[in-house]
């Protein structure tokens, strides 16, 4: 009974297989863009044994033949950005895609504050929402959002389609992927593609493979699993959002996520760092570009100092090849988690693509960080890479920082500059050894480079 049963189980299984047409993954959709000079990868399924022919209406043709489990993938060579092109899909049936691009292409996740829709959430609003929505038409633009969804085990597709920016479509997307999109496509001009895979409230852990997380420490429940996991699960946000979406051609990562992580900021650079090396190494790319935007100041409980999260982001800027951190302690929100100034966020993005991916001379990218600092009588004299111009308030009252001594005692310092220098100080620290700067929930950032952008919050000791 029990062999009649499995039999009639893989009759089951195998029968969509033998009965199956060609197709081909999810995101190769019309009005889709694909990544220009490149060699793209366009898969899908057929019939085990089903020759499958790609042609492009640029001139470029392959073919392949499908496994033994009906699955195809091929390379398609690119040239430069431009189109509407064609692409032909001929197996058991025929597809063909209409009204494909080639550009650049990036893709763009993390938690609520890249979720965040131009036309904001219930009572927290998008600064300049309504002129940013009216003035969307671009048909250069492309733009693709992936259905939240979860899995156990790494799925094959996803939902979503690719549409033109315009103002009934741009409304309720990503505020940052498609300001990042908008002002790429304008600087470069060329054809881009944002690709938005992000869920509010999630961890890093979710987004990663279970055996990256178990490479890092991570310790898994050993409680019975729900049918339905829970959107924090390990690795099913990567499992149903995330790997569908490879090896699909991009030019690099976008990522906004960390708020869910200050709890256990502790193991945040290691799993962050990991994640991106096993998305690099997924994709079969090389070390592309991976930029994320540190969290913004706000007011958590009292007894979780966000400060650390903002340190274990800029620690992985600092250890990650290829990566770059858009810092956002002067636009954050005391008591909103998702700040209106996504502009400012998606600026400071692009300016790392432009001068790191993009070759643009003549632009600062990064925010003042941290470097050395040396005693001069009772005070301490700070030095900061990218600042070749110096550090400057423009203005603001320089406070927010504290000072310390051998006992490691902090107390509240003043702070002045002079030519660009920082000198921090305290009567009651006469001989000081250690500052920090921001080490605090929320905070109105006060320390630029002359470019405008903030240093984040940072100390000099490791406490």
């Amino acid at each position: 009974m029990r062999l009649r049963f499995y039999l009639i189980l893989t009759l089951l299984l195998a029968a969509p297989v033998a009965g199956a047409q060609t197709a081909v993954a999810s995101l190769f959709k019309d009005h889709m863009v694909l990544q220009q000079r490149s060699n793209v990868a366009v898969w899908g399924h057929d019939r085990p044994g089903t020759r499958v022919r790609v042609k492009t209406s640029w001139g470029i043709a392959a073919t392949t033949v499908t496994g033994n489990d009906g699955t195809w993938k091929l390379l398609i060579k690119t040239g430069n950005a431009g189109g509407p092109y064609t692409l032909t899909i001929s197996g058991s049936r025929t597809i063909t895609l209409k009204d494909v691009l080639l550009g650049e292409v990036w893709l763009c996740s993390g938690q609520s504050n890249m979720e965040m829709p131009v036309s904001g959430f219930q009572g927290q609003p998008v600064m300049e929402s309504n002129a940013l929505i009216l003035n969307s038409s671009n048909t250069q633009l492309r733009l693709y959002s992936v259905k939240p969804h979860r899995e156990k085990e790494p799925a094959s597709t996803c939902e979503g389609s690719w549409q033109a920016a315009a103002p009934e479509t741009v409304a309720h997307f990503s505020a940052v992927a498609y300001l990042y999109g908008q002002q790429l496509q304008k600087l470069l001009n060329v054809p881009v593609g944002i690709i938005c895979s992000s869920v509010g409230g999630t961890r890093v852990e979710a987004w990663t493979k279970k055996e990256v997380l178990a490479e890092t420490g991570f310790t898994f429940s050993s409680k019975k699993d729900s049918v339905v996991p829970d959107k924090n699960d390990p690795s099913v946000l990567f499992n149903a959002m995330i790997h569908p979406l490879i090896p699909f051609g991009i030019k690099g990562v976008v990522w906004y996520q960390g708020e869910s992580n200050r709890v256990n900021h502790q193991q945040y650079k290691d799993r962050f760092s990991a994640m991106i090396r096993s998305w690099r190494k997924d994709w079969e790319l090389g070390d592309f570009p991976f930029y994320f935007t540190q969290i913004a100041p706000f007011e958590y409980s009292p007894e979780i100092n966000s400060a650390y999260l903002r340190e274990a982001q800029l620690q992985t800027m600092l250890s990650t090849s290829n990566t770059g951190m858009a810092v956002t302690l002067d636009i954050g929100e005391e008591h909103c988690i998702h700040p209106a100034h996504k502009k400012e966020v998606a600026q400071r993005l692009v300016y790392w693509a432009l001068a790191k991916t993009y070759g643009i001379k003549g632009i600062q990218f990064c925010g003042p960080v941290y470097r050395s600092m040396k005693p001069v009588q009772n005070k301490l004299q700070l030095n900061f890479d990218y600042a070749a111009g110096g550090v400057v308030s423009f203005g603001n009252a320089l406070n927010h920082f504290t000072i310390a001594g051998a006992d490691k005692k902090f107390y509240p310092a003043k702070a002045t500059i002079e030519r660009g220098v920082l000198t921090v100080y305290s009567d009651a620290v006469p001989q000081p050894v250690a500052v920090r700067y921001g080490w605090e929930n929320y905070l109105e950032g006060c320390l630029f480079n002359t470019a405008g952008l903030p240093a984040s919050s940072f100390r000099t000791d490791d406490w």
